[in-house]
């Protein structure tokens, strides 16, 4: 039967046809009357005439059973050179030569090609004939094979016949020189037979596995027999163990993993949905984790060597790495906060940065952005996220966070358990900057102990402050420049793409939202505390107690807020400088700064810590003390900041451990002095006499260690003397002179009485009298 396309049916019976996707069998075929009767899959009967079935579009004879295709093509799709072997190539080009040598006479098949020899006499065209020339092939090949056997047998020219010849002319001239090639070498790879019953048993014995503790394959294989044996019976035929553990890898993959972290894979299999987060745009996703810096560092404030955290925020879409902070201390819920609103804000320039280094992105002009932010911005991506992606620590599950995510208006998603896909761009990141930077940089730790250098710490040689501006400069200047390896984006995945260009296409593509956060951002992002206001001593947080001009017109008065906190205000505070907490005023919604009542003036006491407040607590209650005011609880504060020990005496006092401590605590107060606003509402009372003429209101001093102690000395003895005069409020009298003392208590001292008022003027003696002495 031939269709309409030209193409020629087969309808013997037995052969299968494709209609509508369904598949028919062939079962009785009457040219006379053109009638064909095809049996479907079900056994339903169907009698359709030829040209109905000539007609239908959606009506093709099947792969499987047409006979004039070859057999490693049926069913499957063609064969191609690109399917074999290098060395079934060869043989197959080598056939080829044979062929054409048979055919034209010449081995390369074009007589401008010849070579100096040919044609050979029994394979010239004009002399011989076709077949004369496929008998002299015959011979040719058979006297190779006497003369070589080995390469005979590997090549097969042992069996070369006439009709050898004739099925591989036939197959060229069908299908190229792929019809050459043996069947054989493209036989159907039908995998193992596994019956309905041993089916059954391995995803019996796999789910009962997930319940028990963890079992080699060979007790795998003794479970699969005796669930088959109880099941279905003894003369069920089980394959061999190389069979069931080659099965079983297929079908559920490799079981090197551990038993608890399997049956989480398989909950977690259980509820996805199958479907894959494609993205398209910037801030979409950005992957947010923290790690612990591979390099030694000097802190600021004692110059010891100490090991910092590093977290980034990297853009998945273009990988830019628009976030990163280093901290002293593990991270907190505050620290993810503040790296979330910097992927907000605009990277200001710095005063070394060059030209190129500047807000270049096409669309927005770098005069606009610098209005809007108030200061020249560097070329580096900020947005506004629409999911950030973190691991499962508690940093990122806690109820400071949920209202983060909903200050910022993102979602705070962890990723899935044992799915790296889902955060695998920043972990790759981490590794990328440690290749590129940190290998390089004194004080480098190597991967682990075995590969550590001899003394990392001894090698250190940069403060946090200067590896914070060398990260910086490297993020902006190589790394948004970088070119991609791997991850070019799927709209062109041969081009050439760095960050910036990638962010730079986004924009053209789908614009870009100027949206910079205000300065009040800061202060929304801080923890919240809701407490009632005392008349008198304002707001008690934490222990501590604050107080400022803003809390003025709400001292005899309630918070009308109700629901759980009722009758409260809300007071917002960053647990990395207790010194100040922030209130905004109700009425105004002005945001105003109060001062810890025993927070002498500016300048005169450290940095400290909710960790320091608590050991001074702690320290008090062991002494027996109660303290009623923040002044009697300053002096204990104090001694544990600064030790009370002399100046020469401090490196000898404190161990490396507390000088970590106040290092991180000097750190923690300078990064949340830079993350307030430039210039805050501070309310404050006029500075002392003693205070410095050009002391900064709201400024945390980061002081060297000698500048520390002799501040904590000067403070103690300031808070004694205060303490002692207000114990004596009367002027006390200057003491007597010591010749006064002298004369009141010598038994040489004489009476007053002896003296006249005038013993000045000089006394006349008679003469021949002597003078009194």
């Amino acid at each position: 039967m031939t269709a309409g396309n030209a193409e020629t049916w087969d309808l013997a019976p037995g052969l299968e046809l494709i209609v509508a996707g369904a598949e028919w069998r062939v079962q009785s075929f009457l040219p006379h009357l053109g009638q064909v009767t095809l049996v479907g899959s079900a056994g339903d009967t169907w009698r359709a005439s030829l040209g109905e079935l000539i007609h239908r579009p959606d009506c093709r004879p099947s792969t499987r059973t047409r006979r004039d295709l070859p057999s490693a093509s049926r069913g499957r799709q063609p064969k191609a050179m690109e399917d074999l072997r290098p060395e079934q190539r060869e043989l197959v080009m080598l056939r080829l030569d044979h062929i054409r040598e048979v055919e034209t006479g010449y081995r390369s098949g074009d007589p401008l090609a010849a070579l100096w020899h040919e044609p050979r006499p029994e394979y010239d065209p004009a002399a011989t004939t076709l077949t004369e020339r496929r008998m002299a092939k015959v011979e040719e090949l058979r006297k190779a094979a006497i003369e070589n056997s080995e390469v005979a047998k590997k090549l097969g020219l042992h069996k070369v016949s006439l009709r050898t010849l004739i099925r591989w002319d036939v197959g060229r001239r069908r299908f190229g020189p792929v019809g050459l090639a043996d069947d054989r070498w493209l036989r159907e790879a039908t995998g193992h037979r596994i019956s309905l019953e041993v089916r059954e048993a391995l995803h019996a014995v796999h789910a009962e596995t997930q319940r028990r503790s963890k079992l080699t394959m060979r007790d795998r294989e003794r479970l699969i027999h005796q669930y088959v044996r109880e099941t279905f019976g003894a003369k069920v035929e089980v394959p061999g163990y190389d069979t069931l553990r080659t099965v079983w890898r297929e079908w559920f993959g490799p079981t090197g993993a551990r038993q608890r972290y399997s049956r989480s894979a398989a909950k977690a299999q259980q509820h996805a949905t199958g479907r894959h987060v494609v993205v398209h745009r910037p801030g979409q996703v950005v992957a947010l984790d923290t790690t612990v810096l591979p390099v030694k560092v000097l802190d600021d404030v004692f110059g010891d060597p100490v090991s910092v955290h590093l977290t980034l925020a990297l853009d998945v879409y273009t990988h830019s790495i628009v976030a990163f902070r280093l901290s002293l201390v593990s991270d907190s819920s505050i620290d993810v906060a503040m790296v979330l609103r910097d992927v907000l804000m605009p990277l200001p320039m710095r005063p070394d940065w060059g030209k190129d280094m500047e807000w270049a992105y096409p669309g927005v002009p770098g005069t606009v952005v610098a209005d809007f932010a108030g200061h020249v911005v560097a070329g580096l991506p900020f947005l506004a996220p629409e999911t950030v992606t973190t691991d499962h620590g508690s940093v990122y599950r806690n109820h400071h966070l949920v209202e983060v995510q909903r200050v910022i208006g993102t979602n705070i998603k962890p990723s899935r358990v044992l799915r790296p896909t889902d955060k695998q761009t920043v972990e790759r990141a981490f590794g990328v900057v440690q290749s590129l930077l940190f290998a390089i940089l004194p004080g480098y730790q190597g991967v682990d102990a075995a590969d550590r250098g001899e003394d990392p710490e001894a090698d250190a040689c940069l403060t946090v402050a200067e590896m914070e501006h060398l990260i910086a400069t490297w993020i902006v200047k190589i790394w948004q420049n970088r070119r991609f390896g791997s991850y070019s984006p799927t709209w062109a995945p041969g081009g050439d793409h760095s960050p910036n260009s990638l962010f730079a296409a986004s924009m053209v593509q789908g614009g870009f939202s100027l949206q910079i956060p205000p300065a009040e951002l800061y202060y929304q992002l801080l923890p919240t505390h809701r407490v009632s206001i005392h008349g008198k001593r304002g707001v008690k947080i934490k222990n501590l107690w604050y107080d400022g001009p803003a809390l003025g017109p709400y001292r005899d008065e309630l918070s009308s807020r109700g629901g759980r906190a009722r009758n409260r205000y809300v007071f917002h505070r960053d647990p990395r400088d207790p010194c100040y907490v922030f209130f905004q005023d109700p009425r105004t919604h002005d945001w105003h700064t109060l001062r810890w009542k025993g927070l002498p003036q500016e300048g005169e006491v450290p940095a400290f810590s909710d960790s320091r407040v608590r050991e001074a607590m702690r320290e008090l209650r062991r002494r027996g003390l109660a303290p009623k005011a923040d002044t009697e609880l300053l002096p204990a504060l104090l001694e544990l900041i600064g030790r009370n020990v002399p100046v020469e005496q401090w490196p000898t006092q404190l161990t490396k451990r507390q000088r970590t401590e106040h290092a991180r605590e000097v750190a923690q107060a300078a990064a949340a002095a830079a993350d307030r606003p430039a210039t805050p509402p501070v309310e404050v009372a006029p500075l002392s006499p003693s205070a410095p003429a050009n002391a900064d209101t709201g400024k945390v001093f980061q002081l060297r260690w000698r500048e520390r102690a002799q501040q904590g000395q000067d403070a103690v003895d300031a808070e004694r003397r205060r303490r002692r005069e207000t114990a004596l409020p009367d002027a006390l009298s200057a003491p007597p002179d010591l010749s006064d003392r002298l004369r009141t208590s010598s038994l040489m001292a004489l009476s007053d009485d002896d003296f006249d008022d005038d013993s000045s003027t000089p006394t006349t003696v008679p003469a021949g009298e002597e003078a009194p002495l």
